[in-house]
């Protein structure tokens, strides 16, 4: 997890550490095992179906449980750490990779070998669902009458404007015969286990994934919710608390989800860092930006943290830190970005205009030249953004 070095008295280590530990807390792989592990001498034979960016990490943790009661099974994901993708192949799964955050003809593949591989099933093998975050693009199939341009048009238009995440499903449900219960309906009340990484509000297993496992009428799924955003700001408040020099700090979790656009959020949250008492507060959710006609580089997470740059500009004993859970802030290969009360200064001595980034969608760029991105690589989770912001005096 790269990013640049202690600066004054911030120490960045420590809240790069708190978020290290926020992501290990949720990580894929770990939260399956510890869901299956209780059911490892079952008798039920199951064949895994996983789908979205933490797929293949949910995989082998269902691989890790079940051990030879799993027979194989499909990881539908982004491309992203090799290793753990070839780690999957090697245990048995079948492997695809496509699109994100737009489907393309490799999400449509993707689709038609799922259905494939549900309708080969063995009545005697159980299917098991592994759901996160980015399903929503990776596998589909089209209702008829309905074209791949369109499913791109209706996902990059609303990415475009800031729709909100459960009204972006709700569109792609209209055009997908998946999402909104289509793979429910699919599975024609056959038995099915589905645990689910959470990555939107009130962790809905109808909205995650636009709804592909959305309760229908007669179904037979159990439905389990495995990592959440709630345990990933736990898991920061409880690393504080012996993360030295944290410890001393007073902890505030943040009971309201960060949302709307992440500008004005960046703003309101270094205002409010300003004027609070020292101490680290630990918030997360999921902003949007409204992108203009030409975007630069960056993503939801360094737009806001450049907007909190300004205002936390030349106060000491300030920091924010905006990271995605999964690794990847936009169009761009960083998770986010660290500010402090120097970020303004240093972007302005490198020539570069950090207003006039943020007007043209360009955050990471300047929070380059700043030294202030943070890169964290692939994660095996996704449960949406966290934010870290640090007052110490």
């Amino acid at each position: 997890m790269a990013a640049s070095p202690v600066r004054g008295r911030i120490p960045r280590h420590s809240l790069l550490s708190l978020l290290r530990c926020a992501l290990e807390s949720v990580d894929g792989r770990r939260a399956v095992r510890a869901a299956l592990i209780g059911e490892r001498g079952a008798a039920t034979r199951r064949r895994a179906f996983a789908i979205g960016k933490a797929a293949a990490a949910m995989w082998l943790g269902a691989r890790d449980a079940l051990a030879g009661a799993l027979e194989g099974g499909l990881v539908i994901t982004t491309a992203g750490d090799d290793a753990v993708l070839e780690a999957a192949r090697a245990a048995g799964a079948e492997v695809l990779t496509a699109a994100h955050p737009l489907p393309d003809t490799r999400s449509l593949a993707a689709g038609r070998r799922l259905l494939e591989g549900l309708a080969t099933l063995p009545e005697e093998v159980e299917p098991l669902w592994l759901i996160s975050g980015g399903a929503s693009s990776l596998a589909e199939v089209p209702r008829v009458g309905v074209t791949l341009d369109q499913l791109r048009a209706v996902a990059a238009q609303g990415l475009a404007t800031g729709v909100p995440i459960a009204e972006l499903n709700r569109r792609r449900a209209a055009l997908s015969a998946l999402k909104g219960g289509g793979l429910t309906r699919a599975l024609a009340g056959r038995r099915a286990l589905a645990l689910f990484i959470s990555d939107v509000p009130g962790d809905d297993p109808s909205v995650i994934g636009s709804g592909l496992l959305a309760p229908v009428t007669g179904d037979r799924i159990e439905r389990r919710i495995v990592a959440t955003l709630a345990d990933a700001l736990r898991a920061v408040a409880a690393a504080a608390a012996v993360e030295a020099p944290l410890a001393a700090l007073a902890v505030h979790v943040e009971p309201d989800r960060l949302a709307g656009e992440a500008g004005p959020a960046g703003e309101r949250l270094g205002r409010t860092l300003c004027a609070a008492s020292p101490g680290l507060y630990v918030l997360g959710g999921e902003t949007t930006v409204t992108l203009p006609a030409a975007p630069g580089r960056g993503g939801r997470n360094q737009h806001l943290a450049l907007a909190a740059a300004r205002e936390l500009s030349g106060r000491a004993g300030v920091a924010l830190l905006a990271c995605g859970t999964d690794g990847i802030d936009g169009a761009s290969g960083d998770a986010g970005a660290l500010v402090d009360g120097g970020t303004w200064q240093r972007i302005l001595d490198a020539g570069i205009d950090p207003a006039r980034a943020l007007e043209r969608a360009d955050a990471g760029t300047a929070l380059e030249a700043a030294g202030d991105l943070v890169h964290t690589g692939p994660t095996g989770t996704n449960v949406g953004d966290i934010v870290i912001c640090l007052k110490l005096c």
